[in-house]
């Protein structure tokens, strides 16, 4: 007998390569799976993540799911027992007990990434691993006209990285947002899609940072899309700068779609 856990979790990625499993590194999923193998006394307990995030990414809100071997554990046991034995670097937030249809990646309607861009003109050390940097000049409302043209279905191609095994690269791009955070110096991008190519919320960055800073057209995304071709944009924004926000069991909130207006 086994019990489907759904749960919710948040992560500093700087000393992690990465979600997946990797031999010889430390990862986010060999270390839940490892913490699982103790309280099964020995048994394997695999789990599945809604997105495969890359060394040095972080997440507000991942979500994994696994089927637990034996008696069940009440959820609230549940997530007290794994935090016990998480590193500092990850914390379960929330656990429930689903349906053995519920399937973490196939039952999502949609992801939320964020990603925090500094525009110090240097470095700065205490930013450093949770920020990009782009010390150049930028226009912040080319930027945020830009980013309105991704909103829609597309084929997303040009911004999908080499590498990802997606043959299929058309998407619902529901919502984007870009603001500037006159404190901290950053740009914050948000961007909710139907689901997300292999590098794509850092080559959007990437493109629309040059779009502000006058290396292309206001215009030129259209052009891009339609072009389905990776070569037409260079720019990959750093890892650092990339947080997995929220994950969406649920239809998008109107408030978030851009696209039915």
């Amino acid at each position: 007998m086994k019990t489907r856990y759904k749960m919710t979790l948040a992560y500093d990625g700087h000393l992690f390569h990465g979600f997946q499993s990797q031999p010889h590194q430390r990862t986010i999923q060999k270390t839940i799976e490892a913490a699982l193998i103790k309280m099964t006394k020995g048994e394997m307990v695999p789990i599945e993540g809604s997105g495969r995030t890359d060394a040095g990414v972080h997440a507000y809100d991942q979500v994994i799911h696994f089927d637990y071997p034996g008696n069940k554990i009440a959820a609230e046991r549940m997530i007290y027992a794994l935090n016990s034995m998480m590193p500092l670097d990850i914390i379960f937030k929330k656990c429930e007990i689903v349906d053995p249809s519920f399937h973490v990646r196939y039952s999502a309607k949609g992801k939320w990434y964020r990603y925090r861009m500094s525009l110090d003109r240097f470095v700065d050390p205490f930013k450093r691993f949770y920020t990009g940097h782009y010390p150049y000049p930028i226009d912040v409302e080319k930027i945020k006209i830009a980013a309105q043209d991704l909103v829609g279905t597309h084929d997303f191609t040009s911004f999908a990285a080499s590498g990802g095994q997606i043959k299929n690269k058309v998407r619902t791009m529901y919502y984007t947002d870009v603001n500037f955070d006159q404190e901290a110096n950053e740009l914050i991008f948000d961007f909710i899609c139907s689901g997300f190519l292999y590098n794509m919320v850092r080559i959007l960055v990437g493109t629309l940072l040059e779009i502000g800073n006058g290396k292309r057209l206001v215009n030129d995304i259209p052009r891009i899309i339609k072009a389905k071709d990776r070569n037409q944009v260079r720019e990959t924004a750093q890892a650092n700068g990339l947080y997995l926000y929220h994950v969406f069991y649920e239809d998008i909130p109107i408030k978030y779609r851009q696209d039915s207006k």
